[in-house]
């Protein structure tokens, strides 16, 4: 039997590398519903290649022009806004959902998703930022595996396969460093949301190239690695390796470290995701450790303050995480379209978690509220 995939969030890097590898092996995948929030051309464009039994469309106002582009597709249901986003996850037909929605909109389809008891490949790791007490408690309390498919969380998943129980003495979670991670801090005040989208290594959306650049994904990455392994922030030390060859570790209670290394290629955690416990052939470039060193080097958490204020979130807990992601992306919007500087974005970032409300034991409703009150005491800060 074919197993049949959602992808939440199709027009983006990896909603399009992950249909390669649904491409690349049509006899065990197939496409049963594909989404975007606004691009359309590509939408329709997807749709009429994969076939899927619906597609949808997050902006409602997009609707009839994607309506119209699928018209002599009468076999493809159509359909439009946020509710349909969670209600389409939910289809009995859907073995396995990827979710790779940008942002917090990522968050309530997901939820829907494991109560339907569906397989989760998370590349949205917001979800888990921004509400992960909620979803690890709804993944266990409906039996629904949890495989994530970032290149970093792959890794450290990839290293603990096979340790059973063996208890894990530290995550070791690989960083770029970015596109500044050499330049002064005094130099960053004037660099631009251009320079900040050249990042060295990775080929990924403008949103989070920018956190990239900020380190905040990384931040984010700590949170999300919390609570996939169930390990403390304490013990996930942040090494920066330009190389991007290593995509993380795990050191054991022995000593032992084990590492998944390979070239960048976001489709190798897709793939594993989407086949584990099998290992497909994956065509590609080949690792060749004769022409890639390998370095390491400690974060600059006074230059890259994002990254801190990830650590403080995780110290106050609560609605803290929720605030730090709702206003990261209120300023990352904001300095991508000339709204305000590089490091203002650290600073509106700080001052919003310490205004904004705070509760250690948050619903999800409490999320949903407190997303939406840390976006207004951020926007009113730029």
């Amino acid at each position: 039997m074919k197993q049949q995939i959602c992808i939440l969030g199709s027009t983006g890097s990896i909603g399009t590398q992950a249909l390669e590898v649904i491409e690349a092996y049509p006899d065990r995948y197939e496409v049963y519903c594909l989404t975007a929030n606004n691009k359309i051309e590509l939408l329709a464009e997807q749709a009429r290649k994969f076939n899927p039994a619906a597609v949808v469309i997050a902006n409602e106002a997009k609707y009839e022009a994607l309506k119209a582009l699928l018209a002599d597709k009468p076999d493809i249901k159509v359909y439009a806004g946020k509710q349909a986003l969670d209600d389409i996850v939910e289809a009995e037909p859907i073995d396995m959902v990827l979710t790779a929605m940008v942002g917090f909109s990522g968050l309530s389809p997901t939820v829907h998703a494991i109560k339907a008891r569906k397989k989760i490949c998370l590349a949205n790791k917001e979800t888990l930022v921004v509400a992960g007490e909620l979803i690890t408690a709804l993944a266990m309390e409906n039996h629904c595996p949890i495989l994530p498919v970032d290149s970093e969380h792959s890794a450290i998943f990839q290293s603990i396969v096979g340790e059973d129980d063996n208890p894990i003495d530290k995550i070791l979670l690989t960083a770029s460093g970015g596109p500044f991670r050499l330049m002064d801090k005094d130099k960053l005040r004037d660099v631009t949301a251009a320079d900040a989208l050249r990042h060295p290594t990775w080929d990924m959306g403008a949103k989070i190239t920018i956190d990239s650049a900020t380190m905040m994904n990384k931040g984010f990455e700590v949170i999300e690695a919390k609570w996939l392994f169930g390990v403390s922030a304490d013990d996930i030390q942040v090494l920066v390796h330009p190389q991007s060859i290593v995509h993380s570790a795990v050191q054991f209670a022995d000593g032992a470290v084990k590492a998944q290394l390979g070239v960048p290629d976001m489709r190798l955690p897709i793939q594993y995701a989407f086949s584990f416990p099998e290992r497909l052939p994956l065509k590609g470039e080949r690792l060749n450790l004769f022409r890639h060193p390998l370095e390491f080097f400690e974060p600059d958490l006074e230059k890259f303050r994002c990254l801190a204020l990830a650590f403080e979130a995780i110290r106050r807990g609560g609605t803290a995480p929720c605030v730090l992601n709702a206003a990261n992306e209120v300023v990352n919007e904001a300095f991508r379209q000339g709204r305000c500087s590089f490091l203002d974005m650290a600073d509106i970032i700080e001052r919003t978690m310490d205004t904004c409300p705070h509760n250690s034991t948050p619903s999800l409703d409490t999320y949903m509220a407190t997303d939406a009150e840390a976006r207004r005491i951020a926007a009113a800060m730029l």
